[in-house]
C-alpha cells in the first residue's frame, strides 16, 4: 500500500529531519557503500533494493519515509555541511524536480537517459523515471450507465456525495499539481473548491476507496490504476466488482506520474549510485515493476504483460513537464484552503 502525505502545510519541510533510518541489510548508514533515500513503501521495494545490493557489489542502507519529506530531508543536509544520501529513490517526480530545481542532483550519463522516454526523465538530465502509474476513475458497473470523461464532471450535481479520493494521498496532490500546471491556479482552486462543496466522501488510501466503490459507499473514485490490477491479480477479476475508466482527450485526471531515481550531487557514492541507477533501469527491475507492483516499466525494450492493462503509448495523457510537480507546498495550501487537508 503507497503511503499517504502528511497533514502539513509550513512544518512539512522542518519535519523532515525527524525521519527513522531503516538499514535495508542490518547495515548502520556510516558503513555503507551506498545509502538510498526512498519514498518508496518499504514492503513495496525491498525485494527489489535486496537484489540492488547484490548487483552494486557494496553493501547498502536505506532510509524509508515520505518523498517530499525525505527530498526537504536532503536539502537541509546539504545546507549544514553533507547529507548521508548517495541515491534518492522518490515515489514521484514532483520530488525530484524539488531538488532538481535546488541544484541538487548530479547529472546522469546520457547512456542512461536514453532508456528512458524523455517525457519521463528531468529536463536537466538528473533523474529519470523508474515505472509510471496512471490517475483513474474507479467507478461501480451497478450505479453508474457512463463513466465520466472528465474530473470536471465530478463537481456536476448527480455526483453530489457519490465521489470517493484520498485528498492526503501523495499522488492525489501531484494530480492537484498537475492541473495548476494545465490550467492554472484559479482554475484549480475552482474546481477544488467545486468538489468539496458536492460532499465527497474521504478515506485513509485508494485501496479503501475502490473497496468502498465495489461495496457501493460510492459511484466514483479517484485512484492510480494499480490498486485495481493488484486487487484482480489476487482475487480474480469477478471477485472485484469495481471497475476503473482511463480518461481520454489529455484530461488531468489522467495524469501519468512516475517513480524515479536521482544521484545526490557532490556524493563520494557517485559511482555505486550509478550502478543503482543502471539496475533499476534493467530488464530484471523494470519486470519487477511490471509484475509484482503492476505499474508500466519505463525502460525501453520492457513492456507491461498484465492482462487488460493498456500500453503507456496508447493513453491519452495530459502533456505535462513531470518536474514541474515540485510546486507541493502551494498544491498544500490550496487543499487547506478548500478544507480538503
Amino acid at each position: 500500500m503507497r503511503r499517504p502525505l502528511v497533514r502539513r502545510l509550513t512544518a512539512l519541510f522542518a519535519a523532515a529531519l525527524l525521519l527513522p533510518a531503516v538499514a535495508a541489510c542490518g547495515v548502520d548508514e556510516d558503513d555503507a557503500g551506498l545509502v538510498i533515500y526512498s519514498g518508496r513503501n518499504e514492503k513495496l521495494v525491498k525485494p527489489l533494493l535486496d537484489e540492488l545490493e547484490k548487483a552494486v557489489g557494496t553493501t547498502v542502507a536505506v532510509r524509508y519515509g515520505e518523498s517530499a519529506e525525505l527530498a526537504a530531508q536532503i536539502q537541509e543536509e546539504e545546507e549544514g555541511g553533507k547529507t548521508k544520501a548517495g541515491l534518492f529513490f522518490s515515489q514521484d517526480a514532483g520530488a525530484l524536480g524539488a531538488l532538481s530545481t535546488k541544484g541538487l542532483l548530479e547529472k546522469l550519463p546520457q547512456t542512461s537517459l536514453d532508456k528512458v522516454d524523455p517525457g519521463f526523465r528531468g529536463g536537466s538530465g538528473d533523474w529519470v523515471g523508474t515505472s509510471g502509474r496512471v490517475r483513474v476513475l474507479a467507478y461501480n458497473p451497478g450505479q453508474v450507465s457512463k463513466v465520466p470523461d472528465t474530473v470536471h464532471d465530478l463537481v456536476k450535481p448527480e455526483w453530489k456525495g457519490k465521489v470517493g479520493y484520498v485528498p492526503t494521498n501523495a499522488s492525489f496532490q501531484a494530480f492537484v499539481t498537475g492541473m495548476r500546471v494545465l490550467e492554472g491556479d484559479d482554475a484549480t482552486r475552482t474546481w477544488l473548491k467545486g468538489l468539496k462543496a458536492n460532499e465527497p466522501k474521504v478515506y485513509d488510501n485508494n485501496l479503501k476507496v475502490l473497496e468502498a466503490v465495489g461495496k457501493g459507499e460510492v459511484s466514483l473514485g479517484l485512484v492510480n490504476h494499480y490498486y485495481w490490477y493488484e486487487q484482480v491479480a489476487e482475487k480474480g477479476e469477478s471477485k472485484v466488482k469495481a471497475k476503473i475508466h482511463f480518461l481520454p482527450a489529455g484530461d488531468p485526471g489522467g495524469l501519468v506520474n512516475t517513480a524515479g531515481v536521482g544521484i545526490v550531487k557532490g556524493t563520494d557514492q557517485a559511482p555505486v549510485a550509478q550502478k543503482a541507477v543502471d539496475f533499476l533501469l534493467s530488464e530484471k527491475a523494470q519486470k519487477y515493476f511490471a509484475e509484482d507492483t503492476k505499474e508500466y516499466p519505463l525502460a525501453s525494450g520492457v513492456t507491461s504483460t498484465v492482462k487488460g492493462l493498456p500500453p503507456l503509448a496508447s493513453l491519452d495523457a495530459p502533456k505535462i513537464d513531470l518536474g514541474k510537480l515540485e510546486s507541493l507546498q502551494e498544491t498544500l495550501k490550496m487543499l487547506q484552503e478548500a478544507g480538503m487537508v
